[in-house]
């Protein structure tokens, strides 16, 4: 399944991937909410893509893994994903990164916006909802400006870095008002 939004393209993963996702998850910036860690070497990141790319021709598929590229360049911009719950209750998760030369111009948004139109349109989804750690401040901005609420708090939830940190749950219904 492919995505598109005004500047960028969403394309399934592949393995020929692994080096553009390793990379992205071997920032320390983008390693910093992180409950994966960071890889220690591109085999580890092989490991954590592989069952995304197994998913892939499933017929009860429930989990997503895009990589995120410019609309122009096809420049690798980051990742995007979403799973899905049991089908009763029509419900899907997003999450997304993004490497940091394209922090701060709207990427995430732009990704995060179309995550849930595609969960409302194309999943057929009731509610989207996203988590995010209370420390990650752009990352609350980015949920906020696509529509989603905070709906709660969920504590020490997040094992960040042998610590566990507090996350705050934000979702979006099919009903709630939003401009895209």
């Amino acid at each position: 399944m492919k995505l598109a939004s005004e500047r960028l393209l969403f394309n399934e993963i592949t393995l020929n991937d692994a080096n553009d996702i390793h990379k992205l998850h071997s920032y320390p910036e983008v390693d910093k909410y992180n409950t994966l860690g960071m890889p220690k070497d591109i085999n580890e990141t092989i490991e954590l893509i592989q069952p995304f790319i197994e998913v892939q021709n499933t017929a009860k598929r429930k989990s997503y893994f895009w990589k995120v590229v410019s609309n122009e360049t096809k420049e690798f911009i980051g990742i995007a994903g979403m799973n899905l719950s049991l089908n009763k209750f029509k419900l899907g998760e997003i999450y997304y990164k993004i490497l940091p030369d394209f922090w701060g111009k709207g990427y995430a948004t732009e990704i995060s916006k179309t995550l849930i139109k595609s969960g409302f349109e194309k999943f057929h989804l009731h509610k989207v909802e996203a988590g995010v750690a209370t420390e990650n401040i752009a990352s609350i901005k980015v949920l906020e400006k696509s529509g989603m609420t905070r709906e709660g708090l969920r504590r020490k939830i997040l094992p960040i870095r042998g610590e566990w940190k507090d996350n705050y749950h934000y979702a979006i219904v099919e009903d709630d008002p939003r401009d895209y």
